[in-house]
């Protein structure tokens, strides 16, 4: 296997590969470019075609951070506000419709607990290194991960979520919940009694 195949597949993976190296300073790159542009300079579409997998429908505020951008996978119409961060060293994969509050990290690398499997080593060649892997995520159709969440690696946030902001998403999160916390917990399944409707103050 590659390098990049065995990160893809949630295998110890050697980080300062070549290919990989060069695929994150392209997309490094890209996020600086686009961060540099008015939000309304037409070109910020340009750039977003060149970073991620499918940019269809997607409006990032910017600034934006992609450690590769084509890993990354986004559904119709979704939007994130300003500051978000996908480490996408595995597959991230985000549905239709999903909102990002600012300061949004979705983290997939996952490093190891031990200090002497953690550091960085040098390789026969002299180049320093470190082990770690990453684990994919998933965030479905439909959802709003408010400001300052973090969601880690393997995680699957559910259809129709609210996460609360702040919380870190360290487990799976079911479909139609607000969940919130470091952990973040499932906290209640949302209902008709919540729609913004019935909020009488507000009209």
């Amino acid at each position: 296997m590659t390098e990049q195949e065995k990160m893809l597949a949630g295998k110890i993976y050697d980080p300062s590969d070549g290919e990989l190296a060069t695929m994150r300073t392209y997309a490094h790159k890209m996020c600086t470019r686009y961060n540099k542009l008015d939000e309304d300079d037409p070109a910020r579409k340009e750039l977003l075609e060149m970073l991620l997998n499918n940019p269809n429908g997607v409006y990032l505020q910017g600034p934006i951070f992609f450690d590769y951008g084509e890993f990354t996978a986004f559904g119709k119409n979704c939007y994130a506000n300003f500051n978000f961060t996908v480490l996408d060293c595995a597959p991230v994969t985000i549905g239709d419709n999903v909102f990002f509050g600012p300061n949004v990290t979705i983290a997939t690398p996952i490093h190891p607990l031990l200090a002497e499997e953690r550091n960085m080593y040098a390789k026969p060649d002299g180049t320093l290194t470190d082990s770690e892997y990453a684990k994919p995520i998933t965030v479905k159709s439909n959802c709003w991960i408010a400001s300052n969440v973090v969601i880690c690696g393997g995680v699957t946030v559910g259809e129709g979520c609210v996460i609360g902001a702040g919380s870190v998403v360290t487990r799976d999160i079911p479909d139609g919940v607000f969940a919130a916390g470091n952990p973040c917990k499932v906290i209640r399944k949302l209902t008709e009694q919540d729609s913004i409707k019935l909020k009488k103050d507000l009209y």
